[in-house]
């Protein structure tokens, strides 16, 4: 079925002592059931697992991504197909996906036992406690040759994201993630109004590519750094973050603790870095403090 990520409505606009009628452009904001089929062929199971809100579009990277990152699937292998289901309803829509596992896969549901209900805004609701989510079974870092980059690098990032980012230009409303490598060329971007969404579509495509774990790769975030997208990144293997937006207190904490770099307020040749300081490689310069 043919989307599109936007709508136009008429509204009124209000300027100092003006006022007019204008047609504006808003991100689509819709709700997406992902179910999960697993078990042996004459004991199939399908269970529900997750109800996001999403912009429609890349919704099986989406649905392929979340999996991963909430550890209930180790790899891209363990899917076998990945479908929309049809749901009668008034308006046609495809907000019901349903992803496949192989029969010899076993998925981890421990987690599950919490009702997965998420909303555009936080990726964790529901969570029985933040310890469920650092049990999920992170990449080792430290398995991986170390990263190294440069200030003028991270200062680069912002610029070339925007360049890539028309419906946030024509909208004002989407997060996006971005995966660069360490010479600072675009690899991925994936937009959504939820900006868990926009990573976990970003790492479904990366999963889908065979490209895991993204250890050589720079992820930059258009907003602020939350905990669950620093546990999502660290899933996936990546080792530094860039977000333009302020981190959390439990961002950088976990940061800290998967010795991932964290740097936020990435905007106007200026950032400021929370944590794994060494890779990321600074003019000498003395202290005035």
């Amino acid at each position: 079925m043919a989307y599109t990520p936007i709508k136009r409505i008429p509204i009124t606009r209000i300027s100092d002592d003006k006022c007019e009628s204008i047609a504006d452009i808003l991100v689509i904001e819709e709700p997406l059931e992902i179910r999960l089929e697993y078990g042996p062929a004459n004991e199939r199971k399908v269970q529900n697992v997750s109800v996001t809100m999403r912009t429609p579009g890349n919704d099986a990277e989406l649905a392929t991504g979340f999996l991963f990152t909430e550890g209930i699937v180790k790899n891209i292998g363990d899917i076998t197909a990945v479908e929309h289901c049809f749901i009668a309803c008034a308006e046609n829509k495809e907000n019901v996906i349903q992803v496949k596992l192989a029969e010899s896969v076993i998925p981890n549901l421990h987690n599950t036992e919490r009702n997965f209900y998420t909303t555009s805004s936080c990726g964790v609701c529901g969570k029985g406690s933040i310890a469920a989510i650092r049990t999920v079974g992170a990449s080792d870092h430290q398995m991986h040759k170390e990263l190294y980059i440069n200030a003028e690098l991270l200062y680069s990032l912002p610029g070339t994201l925007s360049e890539h980012q028309q419906i946030f230009a024509d909208t004002g409303g989407l997060h996006a993630s971005a995966l660069f490598n360490k010479a600072g060329e675009l690899l991925l971007v994936r937009e959504d109004v939820g900006r868990h969404n926009a990573l976990d579509k970003l790492i479904g495509a990366a999963l889908n590519k065979n490209w895991l774990p993204l250890n050589e790769s720079i992820l930059l975030l258009s907003g602020r750094a939350s905990f669950e997208l620093i546990q999502k990144a660290a899933m996936a293997g990546i080792s530094i973050i860039a977000a333009v937006g302020a981190p959390s207190s439990l961002a950088v904490e976990l940061a800290e603790e998967f010795n991932i770099t964290l740097a936020g307020f990435l905007r106007n040749r200026r950032f400021n870095i929370y944590t794994a300081t060494h890779r990321i490689l600074l003019p000498i310069h003395e202290n005035t403090y």
